[in-house]
């Protein structure tokens, strides 16, 4: 599908006819507002106005990670260290629009309240078009410490940094998640070492994980249950990565009782090795172990 481009200030517009560029600005004035009172829905506590300004997936995402950490939804919400920049001190970068998804991109001191002084970076907010109108679906914070030469281009008005992929909408309205019923169990975390490799897990037929040539741990949506659990993965080489360097998958369960998290399975490949491309592991979470996470 062609990209549409939607750009502000000295930007130029790329438009058929003087109408379709007046629908477009609206369009993009329409997408800063939603996003003004999405963060205003945020710091007001405001749980109907976030509903209605957020999309359907994220809502469910952000519920199912609320409960698989067993925390209050929708209070948790509004918990967060960071809080959603403002946009009036950001320079409007570009908005661009495919079908149904658009994303803006805005540079600048984006403030998140937590103290110190902000240098400039970039600022990416997703949207998507449901049935009801224009959602807000997230959004990325883009560090430029590694790239000085990247932010002195765009401080200068160069923006050809931003013609990359990442910057640009894929037109594909991303089906929402498996709603998780409730609280989880037990809260579980997948963890990954994997250089130079891919690494997929589907955790219970339930959370769904991806990591690329990384370490980190995820929280494991639906968390862990009593008796068997089932942890399905697939491995795969990166080009231009080492394919005889080790590989580490762990779950962990996290105690809310103050004990240390316990290690429910583990899937080790040495220096040299060879994993498997894919397979099935498994733990099984006993009532001995129950104890030490929730205290029963």
């Amino acid at each position: 599908m062609e990209r549409l481009i939607l750009l502000f200030g000295m930007l130029a517009v790329i438009l058929p006819a003087s109408s379709r560029a007046q629908d477009e600005a609206q369009l993009v004035g329409h997408l800063k507002g939603l996003y003004e009172d999405w963060r205003d829905s945020m710091i007001r506590q405001d749980t109907a106005t976030w509903r209605r300004l957020t999309s359907t997936r994220r809502q469910i995402s952000v519920r199912n990670r609320i409960w698989s950490e067993k925390r209050r939804f929708p209070d948790a919400v509004f918990l967060a260290e960071l809080k959603p920049p403002a946009l009036d001190s950001l320079q409007a970068m570009s908005v661009r629009v495919n079908g149904n998804t658009a994303k803006a991109t805005y540079f600048g001191k984006a403030d998140f309240g937590v103290g110190g002084e902000p240098t400039d970076n970039l600022y990416l907010i997703s949207y998507v078009k449901e049935a009801s109108g224009w959602k807000y679906d997230g959004a990325e914070f883009v560090t430029l410490a590694a790239l000085p030469e990247v932010r002195e281009q765009l401080r200068s008005g160069d923006k050809s940094f931003l013609e990359g992929d990442d910057f640009f909408p894929d037109g594909v309205v991303k089906p929402a998640p498996l709603a998780i019923p409730g609280p989880a169990q037990y809260i579980a975390k997948a963890y990954v070492f994997c250089p130079g490799r891919e690494v997929r897990l589907l955790v219970n037929k339930i959370s769904s994980h991806l990591f690329q040539n990384t370490k980190r741990a995820d929280v494991v949506v639906g968390g862990a249950k009593d008796g068997l659990n089932e942890v399905q993965f697939a491995i795969k080489d990166i080009p231009g990565g080492d394919p005889e360097a080790p590989i580490a998958v762990r779950i962990y369960l996290l105690s809310e009782t103050g004990n240390k998290p316990l290690k429910a399975l583990e899937y080790q490949i040495e220096d040299g090795g060879k994993p498997k491309e894919s397979g099935t592991l498994n733990f099984v979470l006993t009532p001995e172990m129950a104890v030490k996470l929730v205290g029963r």
